[in-house]
């Protein structure tokens, strides 16, 4: 299976009051690194990272090596702004990791986008391969922690699933409006043991980051 991550890290981190959410350190280098590292762990060959809030400040500050940076300029609008251009680069891009031209079709290799968020320090290598080897065609295959817990990032869709998701995606929405639409799809994935749903999102969650 031939699949593209996308990192949604576009957002100020306004709650928290430090600045871009990519930059907050984790295990001694910024989260954005540790993310984008996890997804290349766990079987990602290609990645797309989406930054907003200042952006300039979080690429001279980050070593993300072959991952394709797109800035989306409309990211305080919310993240579905941040998720349709993930998308749309992820489905432009070649196994060689260069975009194609405009107009042109996507690579018939793609088959899935995996989308993670950069304000998860629990997401490891382990917990995104365990995502891809249970993914199945047509669905959408989200992280689950607990048998009650509710499934959320990371989640692999299917690359048509992606595309219709990302059209309908709208405010600080991602695939979620598709989903409630198309209930049937979702396929939910226990990963207990492999990593961690809770997002550093205010200062009481900063503890998250020394784990």
């Amino acid at each position: 299976m031939d699949v593209c991550g996308v990192v949604l890290a576009a957002g100020g981190g306004s709650r928290l009051g430090r600045g871009p959410k990519a930059l907050l350190t984790h295990r001694g280098a910024p989260l954005v690194e540790h993310v984008v590292g996890a997804l290349r762990d766990g079987g990602c060959d290609r990645v797309v990272v989406v930054l907003g809030a200042e952006a300039d400040r979080v690429r001279a500050a980050t070593e993300l090596g072959s991952a394709r940076v797109l800035v989306n300029h409309d990211w305080a609008g919310g993240l579905a702004s941040s998720f349709r251009a993930g998308v749309a680069a992820a489905m432009a891009t070649t196994q060689e990791g260069a975009a194609d031209a405009p107009g042109q079709a996507p690579p018939s290799g793609i088959d899935a986008v995996l989308i993670a968020l950069v304000d998860q320090p629990g997401v490891s290598g382990a917990l995104v391969a365990h995502l891809l080897a249970e993914h199945r065609p047509g669905t959408v295959t989200a992280a689950r922690f607990g048998p009650r817990a509710r499934p959320g990032h990371p989640m692999v869709l299917d690359a048509g699933i992606a595309v219709a998701a990302a059209a309908l995606a709208t405010g600080d929405e991602g695939a979620r409006r598709y989903l409630r639409a198309h209930p049937e799809v979702l396929r939910p994935v226990d990963c207990t043991g492999l990593g961690a749903a809770e997002d550093v999102d205010v200062p009481a969650d900063l503890h998250r980051l020394e784990a």
